[in-house]
């Protein structure tokens, strides 16, 4: 498990706190108390597998796999190559692999995904670049209050830069 983890920036000597970043990239999950638990500094590069609960920003590169039920915050200099598996994403970074999220994903410019997309709900913010499928599944039972049986999600294939009405 990946707890209370903080990776510093050794190019500056210091830690740059994940406080400081919030409200930066994004509104919403970092603002509900919990804050972010761990934090992949601008600079930092890091292999392998993380696998947490609560909030974690990367600002670095990450090459290998993603997985919590809790929130993934990509920020604008982020480079990550990896398999994700959350309950929200919220990235302005750069994504190549697969997302799967039982909650949202969102992007928000400059954000570039080249990869495919299987979550209940996604928001795209103009200037963003993604590059993939997408399927739009039902939400969980718990979230809907019934069955997610029946139906059925015709995936679609974007490849082009997003622009919203």
């Amino acid at each position: 498990m990946f707890n209370k983890t903080v990776a510093t920036d050794k190019r500056a000597g210091h830690r740059e706190s994940p406080e400081s970043e919030r409200g930066q990239d994004h509104d919403g999950p970092a603002d509900d108390g919990d804050g972010v638990i761990a934090y992949v500094g601008k600079g930092v590069e890091f292999k392998g597998v993380i696998t947490y609960n609560g909030i974690v920003r990367i600002d670095g590169r990450l090459d290998g796999e993603i997985h919590t039920d809790g929130v993934l915050m990509v920020g604008q200099d982020a480079v990550i190559s990896a398999k994700v598996q959350a309950g929200t994403v919220i990235s302005r970074g750069h994504i190549t692999g697969d997302i799967v999220a039982a909650g949202r994903v969102q992007l928000l410019a400059p954000a570039v995904l080249n990869g495919s997309v299987k979550a209940p709900m996604l928001s795209i913010e103009e200037g963003v670049l993604f590059n993939g499928s997408l399927e739009m599944v039902k939400a969980g039972p718990a979230e809907e209050g019934g069955s997610s049986k029946g139906g059925s999600v015709t995936p679609i294939r974007v490849s082009t830069t997003m622009k919203t009405a």
